[in-house]
């Protein structure tokens, strides 16, 4: 009879054990889908602005001329930053593909400042229109961008705690949880927005 209880007593303990393994699994699955639905966020502001940036080119280039240099490294660093953030999106939590992405935003981020640098030199330009609509639009995605980015890096850092906590640091790395990057701008001068006034 003693035999019975102490097999009910290891089988409810085995049992508790697995429930209590689902549980960590299942919360670090919810998390890596929260940080990968949070980059999804970041990749849809990152589109909309690789959108706006050769109509932003387009409205400048009638009016700077004499600037072509500026004007193909914006298109330049635009077209190395949508590249970047396409293979960041098939893989968010991937170290590698997020630096890349951090160091291309970077650079943009200095072309563009180059660009409405140059800007101020050119009245008409900084009275057109359209370039004032682009400017609203810019500094709107941009906003959306800084508030993409800041909600995938909290998603990444409640991801990583819970993977690296113990005993949840057994569970990771049996099931291959591996640490998730965050989105970080690679030069410290970057880390702004652009400037877009007019």
């Amino acid at each position: 009879m003693a035999a019975v209880w102490i097999l009910i007593g290891v089988v409810v303990v085995l049992l508790l054990l697995v429930i209590w393994s689902v549980g960590i699994y299942n919360r670090l699955v919810t998390l890596r889908n929260r940080f990968r639905n949070a980059f999804a966020q970041i990749d849809v502001q990152l589109k909309r602005r690789y959108d706006l940036i050769p109509n932003l080119v387009e409205t400048a280039k009638g009016y700077m001329k004499h600037e072509r240099g500026t004007l193909e490294a914006v298109i330049q660093a635009r077209n190395q930053a949508a590249s970047a953030e396409q293979a960041a999106s098939q893989d968010p939590g991937d170290p590698g593909a997020m630096q890349s992405l951090g160091r291309a935003e970077g650079q943009l981020t200095g072309a563009l400042g180059r660009l409405f640098a140059l800007s101020e030199n050119y009245p008409d330009l900084k009275a057109n229109q359209n370039m004032l609509a682009l400017q609203e639009e810019l500094t709107s995605t941009e906003n959306k961008v800084a508030f993409s980015r800041q909600a995938y890096n909290d998603a990444v850092m409640t991801y990583n705690t819970q993977r690296e906590v113990f005993p949840n640091v057994v569970f990771a790395g049996m099931f291959n949880f591996q640490p998730a990057n965050l989105f970080e701008i690679e030069e410290p001068g970057q880390r702004e927005a652009p400037q877009v006034s007019f």
